[in-house]
């Protein structure tokens, strides 16, 4: 309690409290675009922080984090366009709700649910992470690498409804991941003969390409699709009844989305749906759902506002990004020199504490600022996409072009940004080659050091107990779509009715 204490009062300086506003409201207008989710979202924003002191730079990450989700969910109410994957369940009853004139109480339930999940979830990171943290320490080589084999297969197997799909895109980022010098032997490994790869491809610039050009090549190739209108919206408000509707889901969000967002599970996409199945079971309203029903808005943005926070979680005691949006935050840790872990609380305590001071403080300008700026981030939806999208282009570029000041990394975007056109053209899941980029150099050193202490041997993989487990865990995710195939083909076939016989 003392060192959150001391968090908040490096946060609370009016200078961070700039940073902790500048972000929220960034992070909103940017995310409240349509087809920007809270990963683009910080990517694009990403390059901004340069020059900046760290606490400064993760203050206002923390704002642009959670100010990117509530735009999200903003576009899938008022344009049925979910922003991110977490947003798509909060459209089945949003949108509904904005089409028959509610549109300012779907907003405002979603509202409050994300600041209800956020606390709640934020609350959970200062109770667990540091039990977590204490105990990741004793954690060998071979115990990491199969954490990080986990984080691939449950990113492969969960996102998408093809794993062909998501193993091929996580080989994209693991081959990514590869250029540059091997870190053991020195090796140049796909670099070409260049000296500009010789030190890798930065992450920043990969998750730019992907998401920011990628996105905006893939709308341009799709301008001639009918624009969405979007829906008028007046001030944000709701009634006693609505209320009483809605506290429940707001509470029950964090019970489900907490643990699937600190697990590698995929990121928020089945806790989501989990709480709309629940909220619509326990409902006295069952007959509104699928026409407009609130509790369908308030429990799932709760659920993925939680989630957010557990993915936090993971990704600050185990330097594990589950989503999109953990996996670029973990890249500006990097750009700081600064690798999460088990060690993180004790090289950077202040930090850490400030950083988690600083969700309290953005999750409550989120919900003062952006409540009454909802008729006004509406109008946003109204830029003509050309013009949207040339300006992501612009930005991505100045982003790129700002990591090391050379050109070279403005061709290597855009030639990603092209994979990540054709990735979007055949179905492929972004999300699984970003986190290829990030956790494959990191896994293969692991596995290295693993390999290394039991002389080659591949039992040196398997030796520990929690090593073991994890497997096993590993075991049970591929075999599950099996188990119920096999399971559904041994279900008999219900037996159709007997046509009755008529007199003639």
């Amino acid at each position: 309690m003392q060192q959150l204490l001391d968090g908040f009062a490096t946060a609370l300086t009016p200078t961070h409290l700039l940073f902790a506003a500048i972000g929220v409201l960034l992070g909103t207008a940017i995310g409240v675009l349509p087809g920007i989710g809270p990963a683009m979202a910080v990517a694009l924003l990403l390059p901004i922080t340069y020059g900046m002191e760290p606490t400064g730079a993760f203050i206002m990450f923390a704002g642009i984090y959670y100010g990117g989700m509530f735009g999200g969910s903003t576009t899938s109410i008022l344009l049925n366009t979910p922003g991110e994957s977490a947003a798509v369940v909060t459209a089945i009853e949003g949108n509904p709700m904005a089409r028959k004139g509610r549109g300012p109480q779907a907003l405002a339930a979603a509202a409050i649910g994300h600041f209800t999940g956020g606390i709640i979830g934020t609350i959970l990171i200062v109770l667990l992470a540091p039990f977590v943290a204490k105990h990741a320490v004793d954690i060998g080589a071979p115990d990491f690498f199969a954490i990080m084999v986990l984080a691939f297969i449950a990113v492969t197997s969960v996102l998408g409804s093809s794993r062909i799909r998501g193993v091929a895109s996580l080989l994209i980022g693991l081959t990514i991941g590869l250029v540059g010098l091997d870190q053991l032997t020195g090796q140049q490994r796909l670099t070409f003969g260049s000296l500009h790869l010789a030190d890798g491809i930065d992450v920043v610039v990969v998750a730019v390409a992907l998401f920011a050009v990628g996105e905006a090549l893939w709308v341009a190739a799709h301008l001639r699709r009918k624009a969405f209108e979007p829906i008028p919206v007046g001030r944000p408000w709701l009634s006693r009844s609505d209320l009483k509707r809605t506290w429940k889901p707001w509470l029950r969000g964090p019970v489900i989305g907490f643990p699937f967002g600190a697990i590698p599970a995929g990121g928020a996409e089945i806790p989501t749906f989990l709480s709309y199945v629940t909220e619509k079971r326990l409902s006295k309203h069952k007959d509104e759902f699928g026409k407009g029903a609130i509790e369908g808005v308030a429990g799932p943005e709760s659920t993925a506002s939680a989630s957010a926070a557990g993915t936090l979680v993971t990704m600050l005691t185990l330097g594990l990004p589950t989503t999109a949006v953990a996996a670029v935050m973990l890249a500006a840790f990097q750009q700081y020199g600064i690798q999460p872990g088990p060690l993180l609380f004790q090289r950077e305590s202040e930090l850490v504490w400030a950083l988690i001071a600083s969700l309290f403080i953005g999750l409550t300008l989120l919900l003062v600022l952006n409540l009454p700026l909802a008729p006004l981030w509406a109008k946003l939806l109204r830029i003509p996409r050309p013009y949207l999208y040339a300006g992501i282009l612009f930005f991505a570029s100045v982003g790129a072009y700002a990591v090391q000041a050379d050109v070279f990394d403005l061709l290597v975007m855009f030639v990603i940004g092209l994979l990540g056109l054709g990735m979007r053209r055949y179905g492929l899941p972004v999300l699984p080659a970003i986190i290829g980029v990030i956790l494959g150099p990191s896994a293969e050193l692991q596995m290295r050091r693993a390999l290394q202490l039991s002389d080659g041997s591949l039992t040196g993989l398997v030796n520990t107990p929690f090593s073991i487990v994890v497997y096993v865990i590993i075991l049970m995710i591929l075999l599950f779509p099996l188990i119920k195939r096999v399971a559904g083909r041994k279900t008999p076939p219900t037996p159709l009715p007997e046509p009755e016989k008529v007199d003639a």
